[in-house]
């Protein structure tokens, strides 16, 4: 008989920084491999009510139009991001969060999600799998209106170290995901092979060299390698690089998306900053290009 998890009912959203700074004190003590355990506990939090002055710099910062009555479909993982931070701070979550890289996204949302409406979230760990650059775990963010699951996300979180299984090595690619976020509909054109090749360039986007500082002002996620060269460093990148939920929301924010709605993306390699990243998309399809056409994000959006 399977035990059920241990839900654990919060009273606000967690404070951020002494999370940071208990994640950053037990980074170097955690010893990740993909079969260490995690934690079990569900969090939840009821009645949430969204920041319209948060809110509208999120928008202002990813692209979406300010003062609309929906949230922006990636606006939710903001609001369980502090929830995810908790349990990824903990003694019991096996990877450093120092250093951590979101690798996907997948995200469904039902319908139409008001700003002005209270909702209800839960955040938990739902496993740990190996990557060839270390080991992953998925977080999932659910939130309920009316006690219905209107949004949900299953996001991936890389933490590099040495593995024993052998791949091969990129080292300019650090961020790349094992498997790629690819429907499974095995007819799919992604899946066939029809339809592969660059998708066309709709937009040029330079980027500042302060993206990620100011999307985490509005996001809450001042991860280190986001803010500045130097943090960046420390864990092994040349530059501060934009965080992967800002690409994929700019992405998105341009795109568009309908009220009921099946996303995926991929971060596929590092956008450091600053730098000029070109927009392409096609027949639901999208992707964040570099110099010298490098794939840094893909992604898919369908209907739900």
């Amino acid at each position: 008989m399977t035990t059920p998890a241990p839900v654990v009912e919060l009273s606000g959203a967690p404070a951020l920084a002494p999370l940071l700074a208990r994640g950053a004190l037990l980074s170097p003590l955690k010893r990740p491999r993909p079969d260490a355990g995690w934690p079990r506990t569900r969090l939840t939090l009821p009645a949430l009510r969204v920041d319209p002055v948060r809110l509208t710099a999120y928008e202002r910062v990813c692209g979406f139009p300010t003062g609309e009555e929906a949230l922006p479909v990636t606006y939710p993982h903001v609001l369980g991001f502090p929830l995810a931070m908790r349990l990824m701070s903990g003694r019991d979550f096996p990877l450093p969060l120092l250093g951590l890289v979101h690798t996907s996204v997948a995200i469904t949302r039902r319908r139409a999600t008001p700003s002005i409406t209270a909702y209800d979230l839960t955040v938990y760990v739902d496993g740990l799998a190996p990557h060839r650059r270390g080991t992953e775990a998925a977080v999932v963010t659910e939130m309920r209106s009316g006690g219905e699951v209107v949004w949900e996300s299953r996001s991936t979180y890389l933490a590099r170290h040495r593995t024993t299984t052998e791949h091969p090595e990129n080292p300019e690619n650090p961020e790349t995901p094992e498997n790629p976020e690819t429907p499974e509909d095995p007819k799919h054109p992604e899946n066939t092979g029809e339809g592969r090749g660059p998708l066309p360039a709709l937009h040029e986007w330079h980027l500042a060299g302060d993206i990620g500082r100011r999307y985490g002002a509005a996001s809450g996620d001042r991860n280190p390698i986001h803010l500045y060269p130097l943090t960046a460093r420390l864990f092994g990148f040349p530059r501060a690089i934009a965080h992967g939920m800002w690409t994929a929301a700019r992405c998105l924010a341009a795109h568009g998306t309908t009220d009921a709605t099946a996303i995926r993306a991929g971060f596929r390699a590092p956008v450091p900053l600053p730098g000029t990243v070109t927009y392409a998309a096609r027949d639901g399809r999208f992707e964040l290009r570099g110099a010298g056409g490098r794939v840094h994000l893909t992604g898919e959006v369908r209907p739900a």
